[in-house]
C-alpha cells in the first residue's frame, strides 16, 4: 500500500487546514487509517485514527475538539480537518494505514504497515 498525503502549509494561529491521504497499490477490503506527527526534537506522536468498518475514531487529548478525522468518498481515503491551530501543532504530519485494527492498536504506529511521506504543517504565532 502506498499513501499520498497532502494539504500541509503555513497558517496563522487560530486558522485551519485540511490534510488528505489516499491509499493506492495493494488494497484492503477495509482500512484503519491514522495521522501521526513529529515536531522538531520530539518523538512521533499519535493524532487521530479512524476504522472504516464501523466508523470508530480516536483522538489524542491534545487535538480532541479541534481536529476531525473523516472518511473520503473512496476506500482508503481519509481527511484531517484541523481547526483552531496552535503553534505547538507545528509538525510533519504522517498518514498511516493497515487493515482493520482492534481498538487497542489504533493509536500505536507499530500497528500500521504503511506510512506516507509526511506533509509539513507550520503554525505561526
Amino acid at each position: 500500500v502506498q499513501l499520498q498525503a497532502s494539504g500541509g502549509g503555513l497558517v496563522q494561529a487560530g486558522g485551519s487546514l485540511r490534510l488528505s491521504c489516499a491509499a493506492s497499490g495493494r488494497t484492503f477490503d477495509s482500512y484503519t487509517m491514522a495521522w501521526f506527527r513529529r515536531s522538531p526534537g520530539k518523538d512521533r506522536e499519535f493524532v487521530a485514527a479512524l476504522r472504516e468498518s464501523d466508523g470508530q475514531v480516536y483522538y489524542s487529548s491534545s487535538v480532541k475538539g479541534r481536529f476531525t478525522i473523516s472518511r473520503g468518498g473512496a476506500k482508503g481515503t481519509v481527511y484531517l480537518q484541523m481547526n483552531s491551530l496552535k503553534p505547538e501543532d507545528t509538525a510533519v504530519y504522517y498518514c498511516a494505514a493497515n487493515r482493520r485494527l482492534i481498538n487497542s492498536a489504533m493509536a500505536t504506529i507499530g500497528a500500521y504497515n504503511a506510512l506516507g511521506q509526511g506533509t509539513q504543517v507550520t503554525v505561526s504565532s
